[in-house]
């Protein structure tokens, strides 16, 4: 009906039809969804998504009295949809256009005789707040929270619902003003402080009546009090702890009531919990939804300094009830007894659980009280695994739940509790207690109580380092007959959990016997296994094989073809596909695997590579993957049959291929080629003129600026190996090389990538030393577009780049090389100036309209001053690592720093004095470890390691021989470049010049 009517009268009519009550409700509904599409497209000239015609003065009128007089529709879905229109009008008229609109509302809001219209008002207001303005909240709030006070305050006039949603909107209100800032934020504080102290009065009553069962509108309302608490604490510190003590004896009583309610209708399923129901604002009103909420507010209490009194003196009650929560419910057993993938999930993900939430507030309460956290939880744990003995005993048949949400408890505390077990902090030893109950445990019926059974594996893996050998060699016996047999899904998961943990610190003389038996169970479990429990097959696999390279290398006949037709099933699923190469890597590295397993998937892969077109999606990126695999730390005699069969398709997919993974993987695969075939490839095809050809020319696709720098990503590491392996070839083609990485580099979209290639031109300073002149003039005789030269740009982005550059090797090739080109005082570095330091903005809060009216600004220095404090930096960073180590010998930084000198002309003339006082070798040891420290190593950091000198240098020790023969052969400029570093710069030249 709608298609006919003119587009100037159409907004009317969908209002029309939207407040039509006689209407059916799914044809006002729709009326309403088209009617905010309209409201988007035709309200508002100017707007992105404005399309003419637009609405007329007197139409807008129309619609706009026609929604408010809709507002108190019966029909919630339908005040829903009429708020959601008024709040998108009002982001354009109000409060200019439409300045009745907060006095309808709030009248709305008064009426008594009115509760659709009330919950109509509340419903629009809460929308309308996330486009309120600080000027128009600040005269709101006022006059709206007596509003809203008055109708949370009358129970015996507005039900739970209402009430629910009037606090909701002081929930939206508080939040917004956590996302304010300054003087914004300071003027609201003071002006909501006096209006708190009687919602605080409002939210001890509501909180101090017990938790009804099966009331999700009570569940609702107490979820939003409970979230207006949680940002009282988050977002208005002057509220003290005399504040929340008003509702420290209620929140009690919620929690304990809560728990019977949890009992009954969640863990045992005895009443509805109304899981995964939402009222019609879309609102989940479940219990879980509740208790989460619950825990929320308490993780936030126990986590702030100044509100974790609140609670202290009930901590062991809070712990206690808490292991309660954390009991498996009766929909948890139904759905993970059937399905075993969302067992694993549940248990991987950390999803959005009462397990979970309850699991973290036990986790906070170890890291506020310490010791004392710690002993009231294990307190805890020893009595509830009392009841749970006496409920066994009586002849309860849910007996275990209790002892599965304690060792539950306790497994997610293992890094803390093994920590004190080990260092001796803690009063009891956790290690026993956890063997006691094992003891017990371990000889129930597994088809009765498979969840506690996977329980124990799980926890014993946990506390493997604690726990006596005896109890160790006993789970893992069990754990190998648990993938045997024929036992309930759960229990092979954990039994998975255990042997995974277990197996690489497990005796192999004592598990050699069990070895041929294991491997051909977790065979069969993978040819049985489907998305999450099939990487934990696979990762249990990968443990046993490293555990025994023995019976592992004879039982590669039957696992290798197994494994591979898991990978080729999954290729296209990253996590799957790694987990299989991960598990083929390790029986590559079992004596005598890799040239049987090399045998047995060069036939498939070979023809798969020379034929990428006609090969399913992510097929050609996986078999990349698997020759890269196959290819590192390989034998010689292995690199060459990988490369008779592979190597030429591999540069063609380089050359051809269109697909972004595609040329990634190939590419990392040609760098694994150089890397381990080095200058012997060349001569294997019987050219090596053509075989370095081919190397080029990949090089000259993946540098091509066309490209899409998706497809270029792994180009830095292909020519960073190329360099190192090939260097008296490549320097036959260096300037076509350069001129080729300026190119690319200008058209690069990726910052990873650009700062891949800045690494590459780097490497190449320090090839060309001692005569770093001559390369600086290659880069100044080469054409950049927008730029002098090419040095001027490669410069004007290594100096913006420097300080992103991550990893060790990346570091002190690139810093290394700044030092040298430095030293040159060439004069080309003169002529340069670059991007100095951002100059902060005093226009308060960045929006983006304001980010395009005033861009950031920076200033201009020239090039020597800015390598110099980037090389500064450097120290700067070390010292300050160095400062946090708490572990390490007390830092001769501290000296420097506890002299508060002021760096001036005289102290940077004695710097460049002649001095035998130079940085002790312990001194600078100590800093290059400290700088080393934490940096993840991967396949191509191990090679580099290995290959590339560099690699060797004492970054600290450098740059301190750097500063003193710069300054000896320069004073005057090193003088004058010092005079624009900070004060923490010139200070860490000091330390490194004067020792």
């Amino acid at each position: 009906m709608f298609l006919f009517l003119s587009t100037k009268v159409f907004g009317t009519a969908l209002s029309k039809v939207a407040a039509n009550r006689e209407l059916p409700l799914g044809l006002r509904q729709l009326a309403a969804v088209l009617l905010k599409q309209f409201i988007k497209k035709h309200w508002q000239e100017g707007e992105d998504s404005f399309e003419y015609p637009a609405v007329s003065s007197d139409e807008k009128a129309v619609i706009r009295k026609l929604l408010l007089m809709s507002l108190d529709d019966s029909q919630r879905k339908i005040c829903t949809a009429i708020s959601m229109a008024v709040a998108s009008i009002a982001v354009y008229d109000w409060p200019e256009n439409w300045p009745d609109l907060l006095p309808f509302l709030l009248k709305l809001i008064s009426d008594k005789n009115n509760m659709n219209g009330v919950h109509g008002a509340l419903r629009c207001l809460a929308l309308l707040f996330g486009d309120l303005d600080d000027k128009t909240v600040t005269a709101l709030v006022p006059v709206l929270f007596p509003c809203l006070l008055t109708i949370v305050s009358s129970p015996q006039v507005y039900d739970k619902y209402i009430c629910a949603k009037a606090i909701s909107i002081v929930y939206s209100f508080i939040s917004e003003l956590g996302a304010m800032d300054g003087v914004h934020k300071t003027e609201n504080t003071e002006l909501i402080l006096p209006l708190l102290k009687p919602w605080m009065d409002r939210f001890s009553v509501i909180l101090e009546q017990p938790v009804q069962s099966e009331d999700p509108d009570d569940w609702s309302m107490r979820m939003e009090v409970l979230k207006c608490l949680n940002q009282f604490v988050q977002n208005i510190p002057s509220f003290t702890e005399r504040e929340y003590r008003v509702i420290a004896g209620p929140l009690w009583k919620t929690f304990e009531s809560s728990l019977k309610v949890y009992v009954r209708s969640s863990i045992e399923g005895s009443e509805d919990s109304h899981g995964g129901r939402y009222d019609s604002d879309g609102a989940e009103k479940s219990l879980d939804s509740f208790v989460i909420q619950l825990f929320e507010f308490l993780l936030t209490v126990v986590g702030s300094a100044k509100l974790a009194q609140v609670v202290a003196d009930n901590v062991k009650e809070l712990v206690y009830y808490t292991i309660s929560f954390l009991q498996i419910t009766e929909q948890q057993v139904h759905t993970w007894s059937v399905d075993a993938n969302e067992f694993v999930a549940d248990e991987d993900d950390v999803t959005y659980s009462c397990r979970v939430s309850g699991a973290l507030l036990l986790e906070e309460v170890a890291n506020t009280w310490g010791g004392d956290g710690i002993d009231a939880i294990i307190e805890a744990a020893k009595k509830r695994f009392g009841e749970s003995q006496l409920e066994k005993a009586a002849g309860s048949t849910v007996w275990w739940r209790m002892r599965e949400a304690t060792l539950f408890a306790l497994a997610s505390l293992s890094e803390q509790l093994v920590e004190l077990e080990v260092s001796g902090s803690t009063r009891v030893d956790i290690g026993n207690l956890l063997e006691q109950t094992i003891a017990e445990d371990i000889g129930i019926d597994v088809h009765g109580c498979p969840f506690l059974y996977a329980r124990i594996f799980t926890s014993v893996a946990k506390f493997s380092s604690v726990l006596s050998r005896g109890v160790l060699e006993h789970i893992l016996h069990a754990a190998v007959n648990a993938i045997g047999m024929d036992v309930p899904p759960p229990v092979k998961v954990g039994a998975c959990r255990a042997l995974s943990q277990l197996l690489p610190e497990a005796n192999k003389e004592m598990i050699r016997p069990k070895m041929m038996g294991l491997f051909s169970s977790l065979t069969n479990l993978l040819n049985q296994a489907s998305d999450e429990t099939l990487h934990l097959v696979l990762e249990t696999l990968k443990a046993a094989i490293r555990a025994d390279n023995e019976s592992s290398a004879s039982m590669e006949p039957i696992i290798s073809p197994v494994i591979l037709n898991a990978w080729a099933v999954h290729v296209s699923d990253p996590f799957i596909s790694i987990d299989a190469l991960e598990v083929l890597e390790a029986l590559k590295t079992s004596p005598g695997c890799i040239h049987r397993l090399v045998s047995r998937v060069l036939p498939y892969i070979g023809p798969i590579l020379d034929k990428p077109q006609q090969q399913p999606d992510g097929l050609v990126a996986g078999s990349l993957d698997l020759t890269t695999m196959l290819l590192k730390n390989s034998p010689r005699d292995v690199v060459k049959v990988i490369y008779d069969v592979c190597f030429g398709a591999v540069v063609r997919i380089v050359l051809q291929s269109a697909d972004h993974s595609e040329m990634q993987n190939a590419t990392e695969c040609l760098a694994a080629f150089v890397s381990e075939g080095r200058y012997e490839m060349l001569n294997w095809g019987g050219d090596s003129g053509f075989t370095m050809r081919s190397l080029l020319d990949a090089a000259s696709r993946l540098l091509d600026p066309e490209l899409e720098s998706s497809g270029s990503l792994f180009v830095g590491s292909y020519i960073l190996q190329l360099i190192l392996h090939l260097p008296s070839q490549m320097s036959l083609h260096i300037r076509d090389l350069v001129a080729a990485l300026v190119r690319r580099m200008q058209s690069v979209q990726i910052v990873g990538l650009r700062s891949s290639l800045l690494l590459i031109f780097a490497r190449l300073v320090h090839m060309s030393a001692p005569n770093v002149e001559q390369f600086i003039d290659l880069l100044v005789s080469i054409p950049a577009e927008g730029y002098d030269n090419a040095f001027a740009y490669v410069m004007s982005e290594w100096t913006k780049q420097q300080g992103e550059i991550q990893g060790a090797y990346q570091i002190k090739v690139t810093t290394s090389a700044l030092a040298l080109l430095l030293s040159t005082r060439h004069a080309e570095l003169a002529k340069i100036n670059v991007q100095g330091h951002l100059i902060k903005s005093s226009m308060g809060i960045t929006t983006r309209s304001k980010a395009k009216l005033a861009p950031n600004q920076w200033t201009v220095v020239s090039l020597p001053a800015k390598m110099l404090a980037l090389l500064a930096d450097v120290l700067v960073e070390i010292q300050e690592q160095d400062l946090a180590d708490e572990d390490e010998v007390e830092s001769d930084w501290e000296e420097v720093q506890s002299e508060d000198v002021k760096i001036d002309k005289d102290t940077l003339n004695s710097l460049c004095a002649e001095s035998s006082v130079r940085p002790t070798y312990e001194h600078l040891t100590a800093m290059e470890k400290v700088f080393n420290k934490d940096q993840e190593d991967d396949y191509e950091d191990d090679q580099l390691r290995v290959v590339d000198t560099l690699n060797q240098i004492n970054l600290a020790s450098y740059l301190g021989d750097f500063f003193v023969n710069f300054c000896q052969h320069n004073r005057q400029l090193f003088e004058t470049l010092c005079q624009s570093l900070t004060e923490s710069e010139r200070e860490a030249i000091q330390s490194v010049m004067n020792r």
